[in-house]
């Protein structure tokens, strides 16, 4: 199964230490090497970023940052794992790297599986 990792937290989220940077490109290089990661990759500040909204009908883009925005998309990484219990395995390993070298840091690791399209 293929599941997407989508890692949220407040903005402004605040640099991580080089010890989690160090952590999560271990594990990251680990994950890929066993053929279990797929893609990875940090994302750009909301204030950089766009959206386009559908409201009463109409088109229309919002330049960031994004006033409403409490929690942010940092992140996401892809895997392709056995099932839903495996992958909450792999998302506590990597929140659990967060608790260990970035005291204080609060977020989210949430996992959806794709859907399936039938091919």
């Amino acid at each position: 199964m293929r599941f997407m990792y989508l890692v949220k937290h407040p903005d402004p989220p605040g640099s991580p230490t080089p010890e989690l940077m160090e952590a999560m490109h271990k594990l990251a290089d680990r994950e890929t090497k066993a053929g279990r990661m797929l893609d990875t990759g940090g994302l750009t500040p909301v204030s950089m970023g766009a959206q386009v909204r559908i409201a009463d009908g109409k088109l229309s883009v919002i330049d960031g940052p994004f006033v409403e925005a409490k929690e942010v998309v940092g992140g996401f990484a892809i895997f392709e794992l056995r099932d839903k219990e495996e992958a909450v395995v792999m998302a506590k390993e990597f929140m659990q790297l967060h608790l260990d070298h970035m005291p204080g840091w609060e977020g989210t690791c949430e996992l959806r599986a794709f859907a399936s399209t039938g091919t």
